[in-house]
């Protein structure tokens, strides 16, 4: 099997963390990738961070953003960089496991699926394991997407752009990957889950928005009824359907592991 995938990662002010995000992409048992980094003007140590891997290996790609332009920017950015049969989306900060992309593709190109996720399991911000698996549904279609708040993990995801082409990220602060995958599922019907855990997510980052309710309000609404255009009855209830998921984990598998 011999694709050639595009890995787009998004960056910003990540130099502690992006140089072992790039070795897990370096350390794929899958050789045949190419890897587009776009920084959103960061203002830390994050290029000095980057400088030898790009000296080091041909397929490492970096630019960066005329301004500070946000994440949907600079993952657009990446996105219309790609030249891959199969886009793969790593944040920054975010592992892959390293038969992460051989197991994915292979099940994408055996089951002639154009977009897929897998299961994750969930780390703190110092790397540390925190023993949670998160697994997506089997099948997920646009509404189901809506209605779980997006069980879709970013670091998870690839789809097939040879099939689906470009996509724009719509603009939005938070939830933008949320944005992106509902554009993908108007172009193909289902985003597959693979149970399997092939990928490493960081939480506790500052600057986070995951714990002020009010803001994530805010950007689901604007989400909904703004960018997804439904009217506003609809997107008060798919806000509340969101909530109550949040609260209750209704529709999520969120295991603790022994291991």
């Amino acid at each position: 099997m011999s694709v050639l995938v595009s890995v787009i990662m998004p960056t910003y002010n990540c130099g502690k963390y992006i140089a072992s995000s790039i070795e897990s992409v370096i350390n794929q048992t899958m050789n045949d990738w190419e890897l587009q980094i776009v920084d959103d003007c960061s203002s830390d140590n994050t290029y000095e961070i980057i400088k030898p891997y790009l000296d080091r290996y041909s397929n490492i790609h970096y630019y960066c953003l005329d301004t500070n332009s946000g994440p949907d920017v600079a993952r657009t950015e990446a996105i219309k960089r790609a030249t891959g049969k199969y886009c793969a989306f790593l944040d920054s900060d975010d592992l892959w496991l390293p038969s992460k992309l051989e197991k994915q593709i292979k099940y994408m190109e055996e089951n002639n699926i154009l977009f897929s996720c897998t299961a994750y399991r969930q780390m703190d911000a110092n790397g540390n394991d925190l023993h949670t698996v998160v697994t997506p549904p089997k099948k997920t279609d646009y509404q189901k997407c809506i209605w779980l708040g997006n069980p879709i993990g970013n670091l998870t995801v690839i789809y097939n752009q040879e099939a689906l082409g470009k996509f724009v990220v719509p603009r939005i602060k938070k939830r933008n990957d949320f944005a992106l995958w509902l554009q993908v599922l108007k172009k193909t019907d289902y985003c597959y889950g693979m149970e399997e855990v092939l990928s490493v997510y960081r939480l506790g980052r500052s600057g986070s928005v995951s714990n002020n309710k009010p803001k994530q309000i805010k950007y689901h609404w604007q989400l909904y009824h703004v960018i997804e255009k439904h009217n506003a009855i609809r997107s008060i209830v798919e806000i509340m359907s969101w909530a109550f998921v949040k609260v209750t984990g209704a529709g999520y598998r969120k295991e603790k592991t022994n291991g």
